[in-house]
């Protein structure tokens, strides 16, 4: 198991990851990145049964996504398991432990103009549980126009946004106290939104509750690779939420019941060890 690098993770970037619900922690990944390009041209060569394309046919560019392979990549396993993302992923939500519930990979290649729509994870998760983080990490240079962007402090609103689609459209859910996204970019001052120039190495921690979206890859040469990690902590529990979930863990019906701690091998705790 990796060691954290204190130089790297400091109590201000604990406390600003739990009163923004958003920090940038530089460097700490800088040793793994080859090995999740590797990991994500394999994953691109060969996707999963959940793979995604977001892009139109006949529109230029390409929006890949792809989620819950990490057992078939070599690459996103040893990542997962040996590199520091556990430890730093206790740390940040306060946790004794840090689970891992999936990976989920992004990519937007040269040309790409589809926008990632703002949204928070949360709603499209079936679990429950307010110690959680995503590390989101750059595997190429992002300039902070084609860096996702994050609403600082939206994990403290106490509100629970409609899932929408990659594509744009909402989900078809009943609304269960759920409200529609509202529109951010036309009332863009109102919110204190953040985005960096990131360097491959680096990561984004930001909480399951916290808005984002990213703009799109209008670049001619550069592609956009991220890659994301999402962990649990002590307090998660298995939620069932009415219509689809994403990602939508079908073979845990039967085998959990909401509320119920996630404690099966799909979602092993990798801190500690």
């Amino acid at each position: 198991m990796g060691d954290v690098r204190s130089d790297l993770i400091s109590d201000q970037q604990i406390a600003e990851f739990r009163g923004d619900g958003v920090v940038v922690i530089r460097g700490l990944f800088d040793d793994w990145i080859k090995t999740l390009r590797r990991g994500v041209e394999r994953n691109i060569a060969d996707p999963g049964p959940y793979t995604k394309g977001y892009t139109p046919e006949g529109k230029p560019g390409r929006f890949f996504g792809d989620y819950c392979n990490w057992r078939r990549f070599s690459e996103y396993k040893d990542f997962i398991l040996d590199s520091p993302a556990g430890e730093t992923a206790a740390k940040l939500m306060g946790s004794k432990t840090a689970r891992i519930y999936h990976e989920h990979v992004l990519v937007k290649e040269p040309g790409t103009t589809e926008r990632t729509p703002w949204h928070h994870d949360q709603p499209y998760y079936g679990v429950d549980g307010k110690l959680n983080v995503s590390l989101w990490m750059p595997l190429d240079p992002v300039p902070e126009d084609t860096c996702p962007e994050f609403i600082a402090g939206s994990h403290r609103w106490g509100r629970w946004f409609l899932p929408r689609m990659f594509t744009g459209q909402d989900y078809e859910r009943p609304a269960g106290g759920l409200e529609p996204i509202p529109d951010f970019d036309n009332h863009r001052d109102d919110y204190d939104i953040r985005a960096w120039d990131l360097e491959p190495g680096d990561a984004i921690a930001f909480h399951f509750l916290t808005v984002h979206g990213a703009p799109p890859n209008l670049s001619s040469t550069r592609r956009r690779r991220g890659f994301s990690t999402r962990w649990l902590g002590d307090d998660a529990a298995y939620a069932v939420r009415s219509g689809k979930m994403s990602p939508p863990f079908p073979e845990l019906e039967g085998r959990l019941k909401p509320g119920d701690p996630m404690d099966l091998p799909e979602f092993p705790v990798v801190w500690p060890a």
